[in-house]
């Protein structure tokens, strides 16, 4: 039993919005001039409770739209509740969205002292955190420039250096260290073990779901203003995996396992029977597709280890991509393809049919094949782009019969990062002193 001191509660939490279809129906309402329901009722949040105990770092996962940052703003003062009660022992320190709270026509120096003041500072003990501050933003003379010429990285160096040098008792973020660089996020993720060591708490919100499972003793899964469950960071995070891909509590039954002969069985199967497979995908509205429109690719996914089609991946499972292509004439040795990039566009790696010295041999009108390119998944955590392709040699010069560039993403969850793209899969011993540690 954990006897540390509650320094968070929220009991039975609802926020309400009153969505209305025209303007002047919200009119109308305000004025008391109707006697009938002229809006429709919003839940951000409904009967929300959970505890955070000092030292803890607890972080909150969900889709959009789920609710976080919606509970971390009424935690945080910035939301009223609709229903329901939170209790705050503790100084809070927030760092909910870039540059809030800032003047954009004041410097950034002139921005540290407004929000110390309204923080609750004096000038002298402001004046006494300043080389703190400055030496964790790292903005150099941009500090003395107007806040509006900062970029948005300059904003949240200048914004975090502020929220985490007022001696918080409580740290709250809502997805800011998504925009620094890796050495920023780097510097912030090691202040953050600071804290814990120091017994101060930490309230996180972030999509990076490695460093939801890296950094945090608990997790809070919500969706569609609802609290699912909460836990450890492993079992929380796969729970969420299968939130991403809509199935219900009746399909968590840890039944999805591929089968011996390399079938797969539970949810896949049952998901084929609903429809296209990439309509289980979270897919790139702006793809870039184009091809010849001799062959097709029809259908498309990524399975993970359990069956399940996802865009999230655990790094180190297994992981397939399935490609289902329609031939629309006759074509001689299609080669089929994908690719992985990173973020910034680079390709990291791919493979196609011709690589694997898989030939497809004489294609037919009406004719398809399936291709499944099924690997571990060895990248660091972290968001990639997918393209596919189907191409070839007609009439001796290369054709593209159809190529989908960055049609969909991938998601690795990582607990351990090593330098570059790929892991090593490293084994280390160590031996001191004559003896293995």
């Amino acid at each position: 039993m954990d006897n540390r001191e509650v320094i968070i509660k929220v009991e039975h939490l609802d926020k309400m919005y009153k969505l209305y279809s025209r303007q002047r129906d919200r009119m109308r309402d305000s004025l008391g001039l109707s006697r009938k329901k002229l809006y429709k009722e919003h839940y951000a949040l409904k009967d929300v409770s959970m505890q955070v105990r000092q030292g803890e770092t607890v972080g909150i996962i969900g889709t959009n739209g789920s609710g976080k940052s919606t509970i971390l703003k009424i935690i945080t003062g910035v939301l009223s509740p609709t229903a329901g009660n939170v209790e705050i022992n503790g100084r809070i320190s927030a760092l909910l969205e870039l540059g809030a709270g800032f003047n954009m026509e004041f410097t950034g120096l002139e921005n540290v002292y407004l929000n110390g003041t309204m923080n609750g500072f004096s000038e002298e003990e402001i004046d006494a955190k300043l080389k703190d501050i400055l030496d964790f933003a790292d903005i150099g003379e941009f500090i003395h420039q107007q806040v509006k010429t900062y970029s948005s990285g300059m904003f949240v160096r200048l914004a975090f250096a502020l929220a985490i040098n007022i001696d918080p008792e409580i740290l709250v973020v809502d997805e800011a260290l998504s925009v620094g660089d890796v050495f920023f996020q780097n510097k912030c993720y090691h202040k953050f073990e600071e804290f814990k060591a120091q017994g101060r708490t930490i309230l996180f919100v972030s999509h990076d779901l490695s460093s939801i499972s890296k950094y945090c003793d608990r997790v809070i899964l919500l969706d569609h203003g609802v609290k699912v469950a909460e836990g450890n960071p492993k079992e929380i995070i796969d729970m969420y995996k299968k939130v991403l891909v809509n199935q219900t509590s009746s399909e968590m039954s840890g039944s999805e396992q591929v089968a011996e002969d390399g079938t797969l069985k539970g949810s896949f199967n049952r998901n084929v029977r609903d429809g296209l497979w990439k309509s289980h995908m979270t897919l790139n509205p702006s793809n870039d597709t184009y091809g010849s429109g001799l062959a097709r690719i029809e259908d498309f996914c990524l399975i993970d280890n359990s069956g399940n089609m996802t865009n999230t991946l655990i790094k180190g499972d297994s992981y397939s991509v399935k490609v289902k292509t329609k031939f629309l004439a006759d074509i001689s040795e299609p080669i089929i393809a994908l690719s992985i990039k990173n973020r910034m566009g680079v390709e990291i790696t791919g493979t196609n049919t011709m690589f694997e010295k898989l030939s497809t041999g004489e294609c037919h009108e009406g004719d398809e094949i399936v291709a499944t390119f099924t690997q571990n998944m060895m990248l660091q955590g972290g968001d990639y782009l997918v393209s596919l392709g189907l191409v070839g040699y007609r009439g001796g010069e290369f054709t593209v019969y159809h190529r989908l560039y960055d049609i969909f993403n991938i998601q690795v969850i990582s607990s351990k990062d090593t330098v570059g793209y790929y892991d090593m899969d490293s084994e280390v011993v160590l031996v001191k002193n004559g003896k293995e540690i």
